[in-house]
């Protein structure tokens, strides 16, 4: 299986393309930082913080750009892996970064799911809950950040 995904057209174009690889990468770190800088910003709103800027404005917004982000930085993920695939599953930094990927794609999927969510994003009251989700998702996406980064040390 894992010949199959090194030796897919994708993968053997980026490998022999430098200037593909880079720009592959580029729009991966792009998709990081819409996820980024839409996430954290609405969970910190969430958390209380930047309370003249009103959820309702905001929250769409953010949340469109967070999964313009998720589905860049996945599209773009997966093929970076492709390149080199044994390498990645043999590196725990990686396998670190997927699964905390895994729980922070995980929070948000359980976060908009919770009775308090949208009544919080629609102007109403911040419940506890919620503002647990928000202070969980802050640590995981940044974990998933360093984690991220930390491959290339490994």
């Amino acid at each position: 299986m894992i010949e199959i995904i090194a030796n897919w057209p994708g993968a053997v174009w980026l490998q022999h393309n430098w200037v593909a690889y880079l720009f592959v990468n580029a729009t991966h770190i792009l998709g990081i930082g819409l996820i980024l800088g839409a996430i954290l910003p609405l969970d910190l709103r969430l958390l209380g913080l930047f309370r003249t800027v009103p959820v309702t404005v905001i929250g769409p917004f953010l949340s469109r750009c967070a999964g313009v982000g998720v589905g860049l930085a996945a599209v773009t993920g997966l093929w970076l892996f492709s390149v080199k695939p044994d390498e990645y599953l043999g590196n725990p930094a990686f396998l670190i970064k997927a699964g905390l990927l895994v729980l922070a794609v995980g929070n948000v999927v359980a976060q908009h799911r919770m009775p308090g969510f949208q009544p919080a994003v629609q102007g109403g009251a911040v419940s506890i809950s919620v503002k647990v989700f928000a202070a969980v998702s802050v640590v995981l996406w940044l974990s998933v950040l360093v984690a991220g980064r930390w491959i290339g040390f490994l």
